[in-house]
């Protein structure tokens, strides 16, 4: 086993499994994972944020950690309300800058 945290691979897969995040304009953010208790909570903001498929996404990412991690037994997805964008909630994910809801929806 490596001696990167349980968080430090959650992250790394986050990169690698969820790009579409990222593509469209969302961030996200490992905020625990304790690899004792088996929990982890993700945190989605950017354009993830009112977004009406982000349950899916987050859906995904709860079926996904616990199936590619065998420590893992429950995960939490939160996804900050549409008027939290940019609040410091969302500091550190990914996704570049942080776009608002009135930003143009042409993700499609």
């Amino acid at each position: 086993m490596s001696d990167e945290s349980l968080a430090e691979r959650v992250e790394r897969w986050m990169v690698g499994q969820m790009p579409i995040i990222q593509m469209h304009g969302g961030t996200s953010v490992v905020r625990e994972a304790d690899a004792e208790t088996g929990e982890v909570v993700v945190e989605l903001g950017g354009t993830c944020s009112g977004c009406g498929i982000s349950n899916i996404t987050a859906d995904n990412i709860r079926r996904d950690l616990i199936m590619d991690f065998d420590e893992v037994t429950d995960v939490t997805v939160r996804t900050a309300s549409s008027g939290d964008q940019g609040a410091s909630t969302v500091e550190g994910g990914r996704g570049g800058e942080l776009q608002h809801e009135t930003d143009p929806a042409n993700h499609f």
